[in-house]
């Protein structure tokens, strides 16, 4: 319900107030590992898109948030994109990036996202592969897919993947089709 007034106080030309409101209802939600079809999701990026428009303090001040409140990838990895694919309170502008600075992945508040986003990836495969059949291993590599581009955006993200798949190979050796159709795709 907070989303819903916080959304009404920025259609009625209020962005602050919307922004406070956003980031208590941010404070108060909880989406684990495998919510990725929670009916919140679009308020989280609704209230982040919102601090971004509003400018760096304000992204600084709610990835925090996101971070102890949202632990599920795809919608981390989506955040985390939006994120950088504009700079903070510049969205306005008329397309003028050449002289605007974008923000830093190696540097709060980006880093802290993109580490919490890596690790909800980790999570969430291990949490996949305990109980996985083979009719959702395609699924799976398409997941993994996704991770990958996650982690290439940190700096020394495609060393973090190989050692990520690599362990992955070590731990569910048993499931050989499923490691197999990974080793295939990902060397």
């Amino acid at each position: 319900q907070l989303f819903t007034i916080a959304r009404y106080m920025e259609h009625r030309g209020y962005p602050m107030r919307a922004y406070k409101l956003a980031t208590l209802a941010m404070a108060h939600l909880n989406l684990s590992y495998n919510q990725d079809t929670h009916p919140a999701i679009n308020d989280v990026l609704w209230a982040c898109a919102l601090s971004h428009s509003l400018g760096k303090n304000e992204l600084a001040a709610i990835i925090p948030l996101v971070v102890k409140s949202v632990k599920c990838a795809t919608v981390l990895s989506d955040i985390l994109r939006r994120c950088t694919l504009t700079t903070p309170g510049m969205v306005g502008l008329h397309g003028r990036r050449n002289s605007v600075k974008l923000m830093s992945l190696d540097k709060a508040p980006l880093r802290q996202l993109l580490d919490a986003t890596i690790g909800a990836y980790i999570n969430t495969t291990h949490s996949r592969l305990t109980h996985i059949s083979p009719r959702h291993y395609s699924e799976f590599i398409e997941f993994l897919s996704k991770a990958r581009e996650t982690f290439l955006m940190a700096h020394d993200g495609h060393i973090q993947f190989t050692q990520f798949i690599d362990n992955l190979k070590q731990i569910y050796k048993g499931k050989k089709k499923l490691m197999m159709l990974v080793r295939e795709r990902f060397g």
